[in-house]
């Protein structure tokens, strides 16, 4: 019998105003995550990609309760996060931990490295010498020399302040860990080196992570399952080897398309997706896609697709899923 999900989101939506009245009512909304539902297994490694401004970035928020959501449920072990008050989700906070895009701003430069890795013990109420024991102890995992502890974030490299940042999440023991965006900032050399590290903590401590990326290549190197997002809402999700072997959303085939491919042999026909994202103040009826996508017709047009299980594991919000018609399903057999 399997474990039941660390984490489960239901429908959830998140809107911001984008504009007021004089008197401060509200004249714009919009909906930066729009009904998203999924959930994470315990070790789990879930990749979510999409472009800048698909929303990607507010539901790993939402996950942590960073940020609350407009409608829906965040479970997280079970608990209702969007209920629960200050004090008990600062109790939970230990559990449930991120890593930021930006290693340089997302250290304090006033404090010392030992100290900002011991920050998140403070919950647990550990004495001194424990919680000098396990910043000691997570700086070993993630690489860090013990010396370090006593250097300040300016004197390290962007790569070296990322380990800083991933000691920070781990050393509370979190059940869940959220990337966002974790190895955008860096070199390409040095996003190897993190994704191998995110890799081994996950194999070695059993944390679950959420790993949020707009690189497909990237989230390819570390997760088992992959969601893909575009204008707030879920357009397809699959195992990785499924996803990248048989696309069913012309928006994930799009996005594999511009994975850069240095052998030309195995370069395939490409076709750029034509347009522009909509407006996600005014988002256009039926399927947010359609505006851009080949194949739309007048159902795309009138009629939002709702996520659905075309093969095993693989669920996708598309009138027409698969290549050239055809779904995953009849492509394996797998047709009742």
């Amino acid at each position: 019998m399997s474990a039941p999900p660390i984490l489960t989101l239901t429908d959830i939506r998140r809107d911001f105003v984008v504009s007021r009245s004089a008197f401060g009512r509200p004249l714009a909304h919009l909906r930066a995550v729009d009904g998203v539902s999924l959930s994470v297994a315990p070790g789990e490694a879930l990749g979510i990609v999409g472009e800048s401004g698909c929303g990607k970035t507010t539901l790993g928020r939402m996950m942590l309760g960073l940020i609350r959501p407009t409608g829906g449920q965040v479970l997280f072990q079970g608990q209702d996060i969007g209920s629960l008050g200050a004090g008990a989700l600062r109790a939970l906070r230990p559990q449930m931990q991120i890593v930021f895009q930006d290693p340089y701003s997302s250290l304090n430069p006033r404090m010392k490295v030992g100290a900002i890795i011991a920050e998140p013990l403070a919950a647990l109420g550990l004495d001194r010498a424990a919680s000098a024991a396990r910043v000691a102890e997570v700086m070993a995992v993630v690489g860090l020399a013990p010396a370090y502890a006593d250097r300040y974030p300016h004197e390290f490299s962007g790569g070296q302040r990322q380990r800083i940042g991933i000691a920070r999440a781990l050393a509370p023991r979190p059940r869940l860990i959220v990337c966002d965006e974790a190895v955008s900032a860096l070199d390409v050399s040095v996003q190897a080196q993190i994704l191998n590290l995110l890799a081994m903590i996950r194999r070695e401590t059993g944390v679950a992570l959420v790993f949020i990326s707009h690189n497909l290549a990237v989230v390819r190197h570390l997760c088992q399952r992959i969601a893909v997002m575009y204008l707030g809402r879920i357009v397809e999700i699959a195992p990785e080897a499924a996803l990248f072997e048989a696309p069913q959303h012309p928006y994930t085939r799009a996005l594999l398309a511009a994975i850069p491919e240095p052998d030309p042999s195995r370069r395939g026909a490409r076709a750029p997706l034509a347009g522009d994202i909509p407006n996600p103040i005014a988002p256009p009826p039926g399927c947010p896609f359609h505006p851009r996508c080949p194949r739309a017709d007048a159902r795309c047009r009138a009629e939002v697709p709702a996520l659905a299980e075309v093969a095993p594991g693989v669920r996708v919000a598309c009138h027409h899923p698969g290549e050239a018609g055809a779904t995953l399903m009849e492509r394996t057999g797998n047709v009742s």
